[in-house]
């Protein structure tokens, strides 16, 4: 009976163990990072550095799923994301907008929001624009002629903070667009179709031909390097002084070690010279903040949409 109680002892005591050390020897397989967005932004681009990264440390697949939202924004793709395990196997790169309105516009899957940050690594330079040759060159030009003249915009989804910050500053300067449509990609030939007559997206979208552009105003707090000379939204109405940025989460109940791992490969490649090459080449600020800095920072942004929200009426 003796030998049977020490070997009980041992056996609890092996299954007690057996968590940490699971998690601990993460990662066993491969790795999945999900961008809702079609390749070739700037998270993307991104994201791949960071997935190519953790590879090369860890000896196992990682790699970018992209999840397309169809018009519906990063939301589809989140959702999936949340379909996932809670091993830290599967990651999401997301836009803010997936943590700060995600919840609040009645997807089931994101309220209550099942993921939590790792840290956030990029500030986009995102950017008002049209067409070189459009017969408005400023925000008061654009709203002197949408007058009388109905002016079709392009965005990513009507519920994404740049989308809600476009058509507030719209409102604020007294005018409205005759209509508008969400893609999945909003690049040169957005304008050159004649699909949309102004675009609401990232300077990395359009870098080819930036130049045959006219840049109306950039989102954000402050100019971007590529566009010194263009005013910010922020400039023209304070009240929204709010960027679009993305970060790195996984489900609530991922493991600290797993959370440790990523954040340790993320953290090296958004500070190596390739990826400040990029920020240099693009204008986007790419950094690393720790998940508590993220967190409050989403709660700052829930704040400034909110009064968005009041500008629009809503």
């Amino acid at each position: 009976m003796k030998n049977v109680r020490i070997l009980a002892a041992g056996l609890l005591a092996g299954a007690a163990l057996l968590p940490g050390m699971a998690a601990a020897d993460y990662p066993e397989g491969p790795v999945e990072f999900i961008v809702p967005f079609p390749p070739g932004d700037l998270e993307d681009v991104l994201t791949r550095m960071i997935a190519e990264d953790f590879q090369a440390e860890y000896g196992v697949p990682a790699a970018v799923v992209n999840k397309p939202g169809g018009g519906g924004g990063p939301f589809p793709g989140a959702v999936e994301a949340s379909m996932a395990g809670t091993d830290g196997y599967t990651v999401g790169s997301f836009v803010s907008d997936v943590p700060v309105i995600g919840p609040e516009i009645g997807i089931p899957p994101l309220n209550p929001f099942p993921f939590e940050p790792l840290g956030r690594f990029l500030t986009y330079p995102f950017v008002i624009a049209t067409a070189g040759d459009a017969p408005f060159a400023t925000m008061e030009e654009l709203a002197s002629y949408a007058a009388d003249h109905d002016v079709v915009l392009g965005h990513f989804g009507s519920e994404l903070a740049p989308t809600r910050v476009t058509f507030a500053l719209a409102e604020e300067m007294g005018f409205s667009y005759g209509s508008d449509a969400a893609f999945d990609a909003l690049d040169c030939n957005s304008l050159a179709s004649g699909d949309v007559d102004v675009i609401n997206t990232t300077l990395q979208q359009v870098r080819p031909c930036l130049d045959d552009l006219t840049i109306l105003a950039s989102i954000g707090e402050k100019r971007t390097g590529m566009t010194p000379d263009t005013p910010t939204v922020a400039e023209i109405v304070p009240e929204l002084a709010i960027s679009l940025w993305n970060g790195l989460y996984v489900h609530k109940d991922t493991p600290q070690e797993a959370r440790d791992a990523i954040v340790a490969v993320a953290k090296k490649t958004v500070q190596s010279d390739r990826a400040q090459q990029l920020a240099d080449d693009t204008g986007a600020l790419v950094y690393w903040e720790d998940a508590e800095a993220t967190a409050n920072q989403i709660e700052a942004d829930k704040e400034t949409t909110a009064r968005i929200n009041a500008l629009l009426g809503e």
